[in-house]
This record gives structure tokens, sequence and C-alpha cells, in this order.
């Protein structure tokens, strides 16, 4: 199980270079397009026996094996979003994470970078109100760097006070799933779903800011 996505791993940052426009190289491309597309399809199946666990999340379309600049990807990602969520909101999604025989599936409360409005990142902040526990963990973004911050009270009250202070534009609560050699798909599928799970509440409390929205929206531009 997942033996395409382990050996894409191996391929992290190279650049595909389309067959007929790559000479030489041109078996060695048609490949590493196999492999690829074999890793990708590997990762879809996850995403959707995952679906069929946290409904009524539903699985949105898995990220491509390569970037615009034709630079292998192996680390695919699927968000899971309610069918009352607006693409800039806030939800749940898995992502591959690690490295050629170490790696997993880490589970994520986060926003669509490309498509964040205003309030994606206001919703995103609020996963910082609700109390966290190791073995989940936070990732806090600036400027294009990311650090993992363990998961403990100390460290909640911190980031608050940075968030506010702007030292922060972002911050993701994730736990990570590891892969276990020799295990089933129904296995890793029922580790996944319980990692999610455990998330959820931390998408419903950034949901709250909805609410707050709209009465400011009635309160500013009465009907």
């Amino acid at each position: 199980m997942l033996e395409n996505v382990n050996q894409y791993f191996l391929y992290q940052e190279k650049k595909y270079i389309k067959p007929e426009k790559a000479g030489v190289l041109s078996q060695s491309m048609l490949d590493l397009r196999e492999l690829a597309q074999s890793a990708r399809k590997e990762f879809i199946v996850i995403s959707q026996l995952l679906a069929e666990k946290v409904k009524p999340f539903e699985a949105e379309r898995v990220s491509q094996w390569m970037n615009q600049a034709q630079i292998c990807r192996p680390h695919f990602w699927c968000y899971y979003r309610f069918p009352s969520d607006d693409i800039d909101e806030v939800t749940l999604a898995i992502r591959l994470y690690g490295k050629y025989n170490d790696f997993g599936v880490s589970v994520e409360v986060s926003f669509i970078e490309r498509k964040k409005s205003e309030k994606s990142l206001i919703q995103q902040r609020k996963v910082l109100n609700c109390p966290i526990t190791a073995p989940s963990y936070y990732l806090a973004q600036n400027s294009g760097i990311s650090y993992k911050i363990e998961g403990n009270e100390e460290n909640r009250m911190m980031l608050m006070k940075k968030v506010e202070r702007g030292e922060f534009r972002k911050v993701l609560i994730k736990q990570d799933v590891p892969y276990v050699k020799n295990q089933t798909v129904e296995e890793l599928i029922d580790r996944i779903a319980k990692v999610f799970d455990g998330l959820v509440p931390y998408y419903e409390e950034t949901k709250k800011i909805n609410t707050e929205m709209k009465h400011i929206l009635e309160v500013s531009y009465p009907s």
C-alpha cells in the first residue's frame, strides 16, 4: 500500500520535462510521469475512502503531482468541506508529509491560500480559542516560513499574543498519522478518521465568526 507514494518522494523538487522535449531523457520522463500519476491515484483512493468515514464533509480534488513550473510535488493534499461552506472558509484537510521510507498523513484545520478572503485569517485564528494537547500541534506561519510548535496551554497563550501583535499571520492546528508498514488500508483510514474527528471542534470554533459577521453586516447595512 502506498508504494508509489513512497517512491515518488525521491523526486521531490525534480524538474519534469515533457517527453517529446526531453531528448535522451525522454524515457525517464515517461517513467516519472507514470510513477507520479500512480502515486496521486493512491492518494485519491485514501481521500475517497476517508470521505466515506467523515460525512457530511465532502472531499475536494486532490492536488496535482507537479506545480505550474513543472516541479514534482509529492506531498499531495485534499480539502474536505461541508456543502454549505464557502470556498474561502476554514475547513479540514489531509496532507502527505515526510520523505522516502518515513512519511505519513497529517490532518489539519486550515484554508486554501489562493482562495482566501478577509475573513479567512480571522476564522483561522479562532483555532486558538480551544485548548490543545499533544500529539496535536500548531504550525505558525509568517513571511513564508513555518514553525512547528508543540500543542500545550503555554504555547496556545503565547501564540494568541503573537497573533494579536501581528508576529504570526496564520496558525494551523495539525496532527500527524505516521504510515506503518504492512498496515491495511482500512487500518490507516480508521486512524486518519479518528484524528479528523478529534479536530472537528476546532473547525466548529472557526464557524462561530460567521454568526458574528452576519450580525455586524445586519447592523452596518440594514435592509
